[in-house]
């Protein structure tokens, strides 16, 4: 084996990536994980996490930090950078870091996540992470009989809506179209329920908070430009996810939405090319799940070294 190709190049520095690495390093694959230009990942901006096992409550940072210094402990390089080209033409595979510095690797984790869509309104930033979500699940435990905003109509919007008002939140649905985009099961979940609240042909155009915390936002009809503020104590959004793919260009088979289309769970088009995390699943969205994936892809890629003698 040319002693320059590095057996695997994990992609990412989230829950995903550092668990691959975890256990790529304990299978002495002696991983390369690329950071990315967020390590950690979308939990960096996660003020609380309740549901992950064995911590009754982390942030988001200290749980990143944590899995940070975990594969420290198996001494993985990591590189702080960002891939800004992928070649898998050829074999080994090419990774270009930062434009300039030049990996190969016979085996890839991809594991680059999705960056949620963004109203880019005055507040969002100011109130990301502080009562701005786009998680129900991660972060609707911590409202209770409270109102809500879910800004979207799709089945993701239903979802969330539906979720954060079983804990007795009154949640008002702010849509940009005329009707809900959501498949008819999914807007069984709160059409003609109490609690629920629809603003059609509108979105949310500036939010605002006191003292740190939320207190509503301005939601104005794009045809009518008609603004009226709506009390909320969160909002949460559900206007879709844009997997992080384009340095990939069209060398991978992707889904309709552009997440990696995988089988046998991590998988790509590619052998010997692995996705784990929220770049290649669509449906569940929970760091746990990435990390779920990120052994699994760690695993195959075990086996494909083994099998293609690039031990």
């Amino acid at each position: 084996m040319n002693t320059n190709t590095h057996p695997l190049v994990i992609i990412g520095g989230g829950p995903a990536g550092l668990t691959a690495a975890i256990y790529a390093a304990r299978a002495n694959l002696k991983p390369v994980v690329i950071e990315g230009p967020k390590p950690g990942g979308q939990l960096m901006g996660t003020t609380a996490i309740e549901n992950w096992p064995g911590s009754l409550q982390i942030t988001g940072p200290e749980l990143m930090i944590n899995m940070q210094e975990h594969i420290k402990k198996f001494n993985v390089t990591t590189l702080a950078g960002s891939v800004t080209q992928v070649n898998l033409k050829n074999r080994p595979f090419s990774i270009i870091v930062d434009g300039k510095q030049e990996l190969l690797t016979h085996s890839i984790i991809i594991a680059t996540g999705a960056t949620p869509n963004r109203l880019r309104c005055p507040g969002e930033d100011e109130f990301w992470g502080k009562g701005v979500s786009t998680c129900a699940v991660c972060d609707g435990a911590f409202y209770h009989n409270q109102n809500i905003i879910v800004v979207g109509g799709g089945d993701s919007g239903m979802e969330s809506a539906s979720f954060l008002a079983r804990n007795g939140n009154k949640v008002t649905i702010v849509h940009i179209g005329d009707k809900l985009t959501a498949s008819h099961a999914m807007q069984q979940r709160v059409i003609n329920k109490s609690g629920f609240e629809f603003i059609y042909n509108s979105t949310v155009t500036e939010i605002k908070g006191e003292q740190g915390k939320i207190v509503g936002a301005t939601v104005t009809n794009q045809r009518t430009k008609e603004a009226q503020f709506i009390q909320a104590d969160a909002i949460f959004l559900a206007i879709g996810l844009k997997p992080n793919t384009d340095i990939l260009g069209n060398q991978l088979e992707k889904t309709n939405f552009g997440h990696i289309k995988v089988h046998d769970h991590v998988k790509t088009s590619i052998p010997g090319v692995f996705a784990a995390g929220d770049v290649q699943d669509p449906k569940y969205r929970q760091a746990i799940v990435s990390s779920g994936f990120g052994c699994i892809a760690a695993l195959e890629a075990e086996r494909y070294l083994a099998e293609h003698d690039f031990e």
